[in-house]
């Protein structure tokens, strides 16, 4: 897709969104503040279907703001039926979202098992919510190359209210997924990134559509190139999603990976549970959940061992 064209689908995707957004202050700097990155530019790139938009904000406030109104807005329920307690907690200038109850909350109950979605990030929540939580509808996407879009989504309930929060996402109807983990400069979001590929970006303060060099060229030939992360445990668990979609990665690049975890403590829970960040499946919250029940001197590899084994 052109690049004049994919700024002008992420433009009128987040006017809309932004309109939607009743309290006036929050909409002026959502408006003033957004970050679109990740895989929704490298998907329209190729001509791929995009799962959904996500979302970030330059700035504390504004972040904290966006994260406290739609927190606000949802009215969850387990799958039991119970509604959760949800509230915005902030530590260190960290924004997290605390549900207590499974670690995430849907719109609606449900009878559908929570089954275990393999090493999908925070922004694939939307996925999440399609396949197994039932969100209404079957989203679907043309872009046509004369610059118009054709959005066709499935969904009688109103546009871009939140369907599925987790730790440190909000995921929206209608494709958008907001994350509140990370803010800050597009440079500074992308230090948390790992695979240069998704770091192409798109900013409303300026409407401007950035495309990196390197980027293009690892999209170009669906070549995985790791840029070094602050959670490698992460990246190296979503390297099978990607390579289940055809990207192929070589060994020098797996090696700069596993040199980075090489370096870090796993069998301390925080350590552990802060490089779990961005996967949020099912199964590695029940591994926190037997961690944190542990005797932290009791905890070692051989621990962890048998307790991945017996919940995987």
């Amino acid at each position: 897709m052109k690049t004049k064209t994919i700024s002008k689908v992420i433009r009128a995707k987040m006017n809309e969104w932004f309109e939607t957004i009743d309290n006036e202050e929050v909409k002026e700097l959502a408006k003033k503040n957004t970050i679109v990155t990740g895989g929704a530019i490298a998907s329209m790139l190729l001509k791929e279907k995009v799962n959904d938009f996500d979302v970030y904000f330059r700035d504390y406030e504004t972040t904290r703001a966006v994260v406290n109104y739609y927190v606000n807005r949802f009215n969850p329920k387990a799958a039991s039926g119970i509604p959760c307690q949800i509230y915005v907690e902030d530590v260190n200038d960290r924004i997290r979202i605390v549900i207590k109850s499974a670690g995430i909350a849907s719109e609606e109950g449900t009878d559908t098992a929570y089954e275990y979605f393999e090493n999908r990030p925070a922004a694939d929540a939307g996925n999440y919510v399609s396949e197994i939580l039932g969100d209404p509808g079957e989203i679907q996407d043309t872009y046509d190359e004369t610059e118009d879009m054709a959005l066709q989504i499935e969904d009688d309930g109103p546009k871009y209210r939140p369907v599925f929060m987790s730790t440190n996402a909000i995921t929206l109807s209608h494709k958008i997924q907001i994350v509140n983990r990370f803010y800050g400069k597009p440079d500074e979001i992308h230090e948390n990134y790992d695979f240069v590929h998704c770091t192409n970006y798109w900013t409303s303060w300026n409407d401007e559509l950035v495309l990196r060099k390197d980027a293009l060229e690892a999209l170009l030939t669906r070549e995985l190139r790791y840029v070094g992360s602050k959670y490698p445990v992460c990246s190296i668990i979503r390297l099978r999603k990607f390579i289940k979609r055809g990207w192929h990665i070589n060994a020098g690049q797996i090696l700069k990976i596993v040199m980075q975890i090489s370096e870090l403590d796993l069998t301390k829970p925080e350590v552990l549970e802060d490089q779990l960040t961005g996967v949020d499946a099912a199964y590695f919250m029940q591994l926190m959940h037997k961690v944190k029940e542990k005797d932290p001197e009791k905890i070692n590899s051989a621990y962890l061992v048998e307790v991945i084994d017996r919940i995987f």
